[in-house]
């Protein structure tokens, strides 16, 4: 069975702050060390209310501190936002800290709005030289040559694995011809889903980083003990996308017993549009929901993700899906 990960965006709660966000982040990634998941990944947005891992690096620092094997790293850092060299050095030392424990997925966008890439410096033409940042960065990672004039530092030599990320065809057909691990945001973007893995197996080019594809594609898991307990506690994500669409983004709101009570048809059918790769409800219904997914895409890895009010909650989900994991594996193997 492929091995399953975790994405978190450290929601910041109704009635909660930032430092409860990060705490329970913290929580939640010792959860899924303890219950053997292959990574941790957090990820870059800002001037969100509602998200507390917008310095991504330090984040990534503080949940590697408090865990023990499970792999850590950014799902994704936001290149157009970051001088290469400047995110060479910040892996590079945390892979110093870490060893073997660190990985850095990279994405185009800016995780954003315009006025507020502007007030990072950076701009939305910053994306278009992607691909050139791209390859400087694993530059960066290389044995710095003898009489290279600037390294970085920690970072020459390290090699952190490099992956791309993806919602469009264009970091599919890159990360193929680059020769890198691929991962597809079908938790929100999930269109172009089918197209982006086909486009990355067919392009993908064996590199001294990676001898054959590497896809990872992510999926929305509300699990818990039964079906109604899973739907009421998609709700909370539900209803923050129909807020995120009108412009008007905020902290996770609590989940709600009938979601037509809070949000309008229209609302309803929008987040819907945006979440179709989910499994919802009790560990039977999110077994048949994961296995249809994995059979749907073939992807080498699955990561799992879910905005849920109480932290409680996704660290019983993330049991659930462990146990998923495992009934998985034992029928492949049978």
């Amino acid at each position: 069975m492929i091995p399953f990960s975790v994405l978190d965006l450290s929601p910041i709660v109704e009635g909660g702050d930032a430092r409860r966000a990060l705490d329970e982040t913290l929580t939640l990634a010792q959860a899924a060390d303890r219950l053997g998941y292959e990574r941790f990944w957090l990820a870059e947005h800002h001037n969100m209310p509602g998200i507390a891992s917008a310095a991504t690096a330090i984040v990534i620092g503080h949940v590697a501190a408090g865990t023990r094997r499970i792999r850590v790293g950014s799902g994704g850092i936001m290149l157009p936002n970051h001088a290469p060299l400047v995110v060479a050095e910040q892996f590079g030392t945390l892979a110093t800290l870490f060893p073997d424990r660190i990985d850095l997925g990279l994405g185009r966008a800016p995780g954003t709005d315009g006025a507020t890439a502007r007030a990072l410096r950076r701009y939305f033409e910053a994306a278009d030289q992607f691909p050139r940042d791209v390859v400087e960065l694993i530059q960066w990672f290389e044995p710095a040559a003898e009489h290279q004039p600037v390294r970085a530092v920690p970072g020459a030599g390290l090699r952190v694995p490099i992956w791309l990320l993806g919602s469009s065809l264009f970091s599919a057909q890159l990360a193929g011809q680059l020769g890198l691990p691929y991962a597809f945001a079908s938790h929100f973007a999930p269109e172009l889903l089918l197209e982006a893995l086909a486009l990355y197996r067919r392009e993908f080019t064996p590199s001294d980083r990676l001898s054959k594809p590497h896809a990872m594609a992510a999926i929305n898991v509300f699990a818990a003990d039964t079906d109604a307990e899973g739907v009421r506690l998609s709700t909370s994500m539900q209803q923050s996308f129909a807020r995120l669409t009108t412009g008007k983004p905020g902290k996770l709101p609590p989940p709600v017993d009938d979601i037509q009570a809070v949000l309008t048809p229209q609302q309803i059918a929008g987040a819907k549009s945006r979440l179709i790769y989910s499994a919802v409800g009790g560990p039977e219904t999110v077994k048949t929901q994961i296995a249809d997914f994995i059979a749907l895409t073939g992807v080498d890895e699955l990561m799992v993700t879910g905005m849920m009010f109480d932290n409680a909650a996704r660290v019983r989900s993330l049991e659930i899906v462990a146990d998923v994991h495992e009934q998985l594996s034992r029928a492949e193997a049978a």
